[in-house]
């Protein structure tokens, strides 16, 4: 019988582990995922400062335009002043002059103002840049670290699974059934170490009468308060 709990240990200590490596394995996607949202929100204020610096340059492209407008506006006002053969028609001319001019001077001074803008957003668009770079070379990493450890995972598994079906073989079949009873019912844990006389699945003391029992070995016993099947680790000699 002592074989059959050595055996019993062990298919326990594998499924603990294929459901550790199991729950591992599902949490590499969501961890990975949150690299790749990091990565796509620095993407994002590249993005925005790209537009902001390409919107910049094209109202600086505008009011240049505008300018130059505004320019040949007033020299051809200009010439036609040579044309005014009254009065009025001059001074009506001059203040026509007077306010392209004006207006003309409001271009120039929002052109300078945008050059400053186009500089600061053309800044701020070669940090992002940079940022960028960084994040997707962290992202990489994480993806290739991801992959990797996800190959690692399933090698680890497979390995388990398969030392887990050689194991099943030979335990008896009653006794596989017990076990596959309580571990379903127990959350994955069917076979638990009694401690200093207490069972380690339940944390409650198991009777002194069954603990020496349990010392013996010569038979299968389950803990009177969670039902899982219990053993003494030899290896904690009195159980320390």
């Amino acid at each position: 019988m002592k074989r059959q709990i050595s055996l019993l240990v062990e298919l326990q200590r594998l499924d603990s582990e294929i459901r550790r490596l199991g729950v591992r394995k599902k949490g590499l996607p969501d961890e990975l995922s949150g690299q790749e949202e990091a990565f796509q929100a620095v993407h994002r204020r590249v993005e925005e400062a790209k537009q902001a610096y390409e919107v910049s340059v094209k109202t600086h492209r505008d009011k240049e335009n505008e300018y130059r407008e505004g320019v040949d506006r007033l020299r051809k006002t200009k010439d036609r002043l040579l044309d005014v053969k009254t009065n009025k028609e001059y001074q009506a001319m001059l203040k026509e002059i007077e306010t392209i001019e004006q207006r003309n001077s409001e271009i120039e001074d929002e052109i300078l103002s945008l050059l400053e803008k186009m500089d600061a957003f053309r800044r701020e668009l070669q940090e992002q840049e940079k940022t960028l770079q960084g994040a997707r070379v962290k992202y990489e990493e994480a993806k290739k670290k991801t992959e990797e450890e996800l190959h690692s995972l399933d090698e680890e598994i497979f390995a388990c699974q398969k030392n887990l079906q050689g194991l099943s073989g030979d335990i008896e079949r009653d006794l596989m059934k017990k076990y596959e009873i309580i571990k379903k019912r127990k959350n994955g844990l069917a076979v638990v170490a009694v401690l200093k006389g207490v069972c380690s699945g339940c944390h409650l003391n198991i009777p002194p009468q069954m603990y020496n029992e349990l010392l013996k070995s010569d038979h299968i016993l389950s803990c009177p308060n969670c039902n899982r099947i219990i053993y003494w680790d030899e290896k904690n000699v009195n159980g320390t």
